[in-house]
């Protein structure tokens, strides 16, 4: 499967360049299955190979990520769970993983977005509660672009470190997701905390918040 992918993600990449990118980062937010864990290793490569500009490619990376992640979020926020149980199978996300993904906003409040852009599935699933609960849209953006963006120059860096050996970086995401989940929680966490002393105990950062557009 990995193979089938890394085969469908050279062609996107090397043929369409920044374009490709961009495109296949869309659907990887919407479609968790095209992971970004072999698009963005593979256009790190391409760095390194003088194909293509390290820049640019987290530009049109970051650009990919955060629009696939509004298109969730527009779904969770004028579909609601209807469109939600409609679409939930082609989306790849269930009952169960929706309703986690809402207790991590009532513990965490709207800085669970940060943390969950780091982790593997729970980046793309997490924008759909960020809509249902009306997350103000201007912070969703702030903190999916700010999340994205370190998850895209890591991938992209390691990729071009390793260069004909990008296959890997899919293998080492996989092994330690596990680490990679309990440092992203222990991130968000700190920035509550951070959060929480800066603003004040009267303040309240919850998912009860901006009711408004953003």
């Amino acid at each position: 499967m990995v193979s089938d992918l890394a085969g469908w993600a050279r062609e996107l990449v090397v043929v369409a360049g920044y374009a490709g990118i961009f495109l296949a980062m869309v659907v990887e937010n919407v479609f968790p299955p095209i992971p970004s864990e072999i698009v963005l290793p593979l256009a790190g490569f391409e760095t390194a190979r003088g194909e293509l500009g390290f820049v640019g490619v987290v530009i049109a990376a970051t650009l990919g990520s955060v629009t696939g992640a509004l298109i969730l979020y527009w779904l969770g926020r004028y579909g609601g769970r209807p469109a939600v149980a409609r679409w939930g199978k082609i989306l790849r996300v269930t009952d169960r993983e929706l309703e986690v993904s809402e207790g991590w906003f009532g513990r965490w409040g709207t800085w669970v977005v940060l943390g969950a852009r780091v982790v593997p599935l729970a980046r793309s699933v997490v924008s759909i509660p960020a809509g249902m609960m009306r997350m103000p849209l201007g912070r969703f953006v702030l903190l999916t672009t700010l999340g994205s963006l370190v998850w895209n120059v890591l991938l992209i860096g390691a990729g071009h470190q390793l260069g004909d050996n990008w296959e890997r970086v899919a293998e080492l995401v996989g092994r330690y997701s596990d680490l990679v989940l309990l440092a992203a929680v222990v991130g968000v966490i700190g920035a509550g905390i951070w959060l929480f002393r800066r603003r004040g105990p009267g303040a309240s950062d919850g998912p009860s918040e901006g009711r408004g557009d953003g």
